[in-house]
């Protein structure tokens, strides 16, 4: 207890000294006996700039190289005219990013300048157009200097890789390009089956449309609603006309057996009697007469008396055979 007594005091008093060591102070500046300029203020030190234009030249004087022009090949100059080709790939090129900022609020109110892929483009065509004009400035110049600069005809250039790299090299690019082919002609037959397989549905769903008609057709002719057969030549006229000349063409062994047993139509029924054909009399001809009677009929039928040449019975038969025995 006593020792923390003792610390305390020690801080009370420490307080009171800073306190009376303040009031002092005030006093004196007070009287005129401080005065000020004696406290200085320590200014910070300001950082040099990254793009000083000064430094800049001056580190550009240190590691610039005094060569002649041939050596650098450096042109400053301003970017070449605009072609109309540019222009208007630039013109359509702003109408194709308009008509995809249409579905898009948040990009509708960036303005041309501000749109990044309109500069983007922009800042390549400046790119090619500086290109453009520094060859347009450095080529006549180096004509004059009679310094060629085509390659000529005969110029041989010795390859940095040697032929066995290259050979590996065509090699796969060969084996890249037989995997392509393959991968294509694959694709291609695939492509053809689809098609195929979608022509002969509609090949088949067509057939049964033009069965289901044709049965229609017969229908409504068999229950008398219709009376003509007009509808089997327009089969054949449409039929005709879808098939190879292979199958077009007739034998005239098929022309034979067409005209005599017909060719489509109603066959059921076709030989019964009707009302006209039964009262028909034209194709009737009478039994012709003998002097022993009538023919036909009863031939092979007539009495003993009348047949000279009939055949022994079974029984008797055998008797003949056993007799000759």
């Amino acid at each position: 207890m006593k020792r923390k007594s003792s610390h305390i005091e020690e801080e009370e008093e420490e307080s009171d000294s800073e306190v009376d060591s303040e009031e002092e102070l005030q006093d004196a500046f007070s009287k005129g006996l401080i005065k000020p300029g004696l406290n200085k203020v320590i200014e910070k030190e300001t950082r040099k700039k990254n793009n000083d234009p000064e430094l800049m030249k001056q580190i550009l004087k240190k590691i610039k190289l005094d060569l002649p022009w041939i050596e650098t090949l450096d042109v400053v100059n301003a970017p070449a005219p605009l072609a109309p080709e540019l222009a208007l790939q630039m013109h359509e090129q702003e109408e194709r990013r308009a008509k995809q900022l249409q579905g898009n609020r948040k990009l509708q109110q960036l303005k041309p300048t501000e749109d990044p892929v309109i500069n983007d483009f922009k800042r390549e065509t400046m790119f090619h157009r500086q290109a453009q004009a520094a060859v347009m400035f450095s080529i006549p110049r180096l004509k004059k200097m009679g310094i060629p600069t085509v390659r000529p005809e005969d110029y041989y250039a010795e390859m940095a890789k040697a032929d066995e790299h290259m050979q590996k090299i065509r090699q796969s690019l060969q084996i890249k390009e037989q995997a392509v082919a393959r991968s294509e002609k694959v694709r291609q037959l695939r492509q053809q089956r689809k098609v195929g397989k979608q022509m002969q549905i509609e090949a088949t769903l067509k057939k049964h449309a033009e069965k289901k008609q044709m049965l229609n057709e017969v229908k409504k002719f068999r229950k008398g609603v219709r009376k003509d057969l007009d509808f089997l030549d327009d089969k054949k006229k449409t039929g005709g006309s879808n098939k190879s000349k292979a199958e077009r063409r007739i034998n005239g062994k098929q022309k034979i057996k067409n005209s005599k047993f017909g060719f489509g139509g109603k066959k059921r029924g076709s030989k019964m009697n009707t009302r006209e054909s039964s009262a028909d009399m034209s194709d009737y001809q009478r039994p012709r007469k003998d002097a022993k009677g009538f023919k036909g009929r009863n031939k092979g039928r007539g009495n003993n008396n009348t047949s000279k040449t009939q055949r022994p019975g079974k029984n008797r038969r055998v008797q003949m055979k056993n007799k000759k025995k």
